[in-house]
């Protein structure tokens, strides 16, 4: 399928679904602005790549005037999988920079048991160093619904707090640079549907400490078919619980924190 047929597919069979949501949070959250220059980080999956493109027609033809640029780290992916990344960035015609890095190798080699922590952080601090030599001064990544409403439901069930992925966050050790999460409205299901429309095939996860681990142990996957039970009762469930993290009800909660200062109810005045 041609390059121009998928981009199509974004504004119309996919305009409620996808375009609609996607604007619909650039507008809500005020993600992009004048003058802004993007840098759209492309990790291989099927959501950094729709947001590419995402991205991409909104630069073509939005009254906002930005810059963009697309780029896609190498922490260390076999080579199957970077040039599966190279080959779907030609397929979708994405003007694709792609830089290396040796994160895998070095938290393995401080961590080989639990290295995910430290690749994380890693990975953020390559990625803020790349947008800050570009001279971008907003990082948009693929984080959608699914990835906001599981993380809020890790946070509550395995760390006994409410918290979760804002859509917009500015980073304390890069003044001016801002993270933002355009996808933040689309469901993962409508992002798999139109992959297969249009025949496409992504990596998954390319990460080689999770190639060795059992997929069932996973803590997210467990979310996902959580959600997935959930919404054999109510089909809106990743809507309401998105919902609760922006109607949270200060007069009937415990406590909460701010700033690190936690607050109970015990010390609100009546």
């Amino acid at each position: 399928m041609d390059y121009k047929e998928i981009e199509r597919s974004i504004i119309t069979k996919y305009r409620k679904t996808i375009w609609s949501n996607f604007v619909k949070a650039i507008k809500e959250y005020k993600l992009i602005n004048d003058g802004d220059k993007i840098m759209v980080c492309i990790s291989g999956g099927k959501d950094s790549f729709l947001l590419a493109k995402c991205i991409e027609e909104l630069h073509k033809h939005s009254k906002i005037k930005f810059d963009v640029c697309y780029v896609s780290m190498n922490p260390g992916y076999n080579k199957e999988n970077m040039d599966k990344i190279v080959e779907n960035a030609k397929r979708l015609n994405i003007n694709l920079e792609v830089f290396e890095t040796d994160i895998f190798a070095v938290a393995n080699k401080l961590n080989n048991e639990h290295p995910c922590y430290m690749c994380a952080r890693m990975r953020r601090g390559h990625l803020y160093n790349k947008a800050k030599e570009l001279g971008c001064n907003k990082i948009a990544l693929g984080h959608h619904m699914n990835d906001v409403v599981e993380t809020s439901l890790l946070s509550m069930l395995y760390a006994g707090e409410i918290k979760t992925m804002l859509p917009k966050l500015p980073s304390d050790n890069f003044p001016g640079l801002e993270l933002i999460r355009p996808l933040y409205y689309i469901l993962e299901e409508d992002i798999i549907s139109w992959a297969k429309t249009n025949n496409l095939q992504f990596i998954n996860c390319a990460c080689k400490f999770t190639e060795r681990k059992d997929e069932n142990a996973s803590k997210r996957l467990e979310m996902k078919n959580l959600i997935k039970e959930l919404k054999k009762v109510n089909p809106r469930v990743e809507y309401n619980i998105l919902k609760s993290l922006d109607n949270i009800n200060l007069n009937c909660v415990l406590g909460y924190k701010k700033n690190g200062e936690y607050h109970s109810f015990m010390n609100e005045d009546k």
